[in-house]
């Protein structure tokens, strides 16, 4: 067996064992490297080593601190609650609404998994004390979440980007942001107004936002959290409009809260997920060896021989969203798809851009499912009257069916249009 074989099975290997037994999926993509790089022979330890993405590790530390510490002090949270008086008492509105905050909370920062972690408890809440299907609302925050993940100074934005540059494709940030945006949103409110979202506002049914939220919803910002917002917006403005990178405008954020006392950088350290930034660079480490040992090159072999010019975004969404249903889009799908982008466009005469938005927009739709992160949050935060088992079956429905829904929007949105 040829080394580039050896690669990718010791892919496949860290994967499924990461799942069966519960293990750190970067910690054992890490192991792997090594073991095959070195154990080969071909390659170095120092040159597995330069495998590893440290700016992408130094970006996404910068980024998890600053939105921690815009959680630990309660500023994201509050901004959730008090979103809800954007509906003005039009119960259909209020899972749209709540698509924005979620979006707009993703798109500030804190990404498609911190995003649903804060709005889910609030929309779910909503959902159950204004007689809204926990179905739709699910639906509206979790695509949500997502239409917002690619934002440059969100996380998986941030992977992303760094992932596509290595494949060739710079300069494409909020490119690629508008692409899912638009998938995303256009798979969302599709299923909203398809799956009862009509009726809900045909009914003109009003709520009386004080007498039907808790005071707790309504309370004003504090002098801190006003100044966490500030910041924020200003790292926003300094990215988009003054093109400063990214992980000089989040460390420069994260020492004026931390300076300034409106958040505690040490409470904010403690909930950084560090175990998912450990699983993506890992995983990036490992795709190192790979492209290095011609493991990519077997990939792309592979999908060559499944696509043509005209299909090729609809095969890649596909093998992204089923890989997606069972693993981490951002630690998996991501490093393992977005390094073939340029042995696929090249072979199959394909755009690049739209191979890399359709594995983007694919690997993520599935990922309403219960079976992944932010279905799991949505059902988690659901305290109201309606059958759960019902609900799981109706969004791991959804979810699953994502896969092949996801195929033909990326096929029709960069495949033919």
């Amino acid at each position: 067996m040829n080394l580039a074989w050896v690669s990718l099975i010791s892919l496949v290997v860290a994967i499924v064992a990461g799942i069966a037994w519960r293990v750190n999926l970067g910690l054992l993509c890490l192991a792997f490297a090594y073991l095959v790089g070195v154990g080969s022979g071909s390659l170095s330890a120092p040159q597995v080593t330069a495998g590893f993405p440290t700016s992408l590790f130094l970006v996404l530390v910068a980024i998890m601190v600053l939105f921690a510490q815009a959680q630990v002090n309660g500023t994201l949270n509050k901004l959730a609650r008090h979103g809800i008086r954007l509906a003005r008492g039009n119960v259909g509105m209020v899972p749209i609404v709540f698509f924005g905050l979620t979006v707009a909370i993703a798109v500030m920062g804190a990404g498609n998994i911190a995003g649903i972690a804060l709005m889910a408890p609030v929309a779910m809440a909503a959902a159950s004390r204004l007689g809204i299907s926990a179905f739709l609302m699910t639906i509206m925050v979790g695509n949500a979440a997502n239409a917002g993940a690619y934002s440059p100074v969100a996380p998986t934005g941030v992977v992303a980007n760094e992932l596509m540059i290595r494949a060739g494709i710079v300069g494409q940030q909020w490119h690629t942001f508008w692409n899912t945006f638009i998938a995303q949103s256009f798979v969302a409110f599709a299923g909203y107004f398809l799956l009862g979202g009509t009726a809900l506002l045909l009914r003109g049914k009003r709520v009386d936002l004080h007498a039907d939220l808790p005071a707790e919803d309504l309370e004003p910002f504090t002098t801190p959290q006003w100044l966490t917002l500030g910041v924020l917006g200003l790292v926003l403005v300094a990215v988009i409009v003054f093109r400063v990178e990214v992980i000089i405008a989040a460390f420069v954020a994260v020492a004026v809260l931390a300076l300034t006392r409106a958040a505690a950088p040490d409470a904010a350290i403690k909930v950084v997920p560090w175990s998912t930034i450990l699983m993506v660079c890992g995983v990036s480490t490992l795709i190192s060896v790979l492209d290095k040992t011609g493991g990519v090159d077997v990939i792309v072999d592979g999908l060559v021989r499944l696509s043509t010019p005209q299909t090729v975004t609809g095969i890649v969404a596909l093998v992204a969203g089923l890989v997606s249903a069972y693993s981490s889009t951002v630690g998996v799908v991501l490093p393992t798809f977005l390094p073939t982008v340029p042995g696929l466009a090249e072979r199959l005469g394909a755009d690049p851009m739209a191979i890399a938005s359709a594995i983007n927009v694919g690997g993520h739709l599935v990922d309403v499912s219960p079976l992944s992160t932010i279905g799991a949050i949505c059902l988690a935060a659901y305290t109201g009257t309606e059958d759960r088992q019902v609900l799981f079956n109706k969004v791991l429905a959804w979810g699953l069916s994502m896969a092949v829904v996801g195929a033909v929007v990326c096929w029709v949105f960069f495949g033919l249009l």
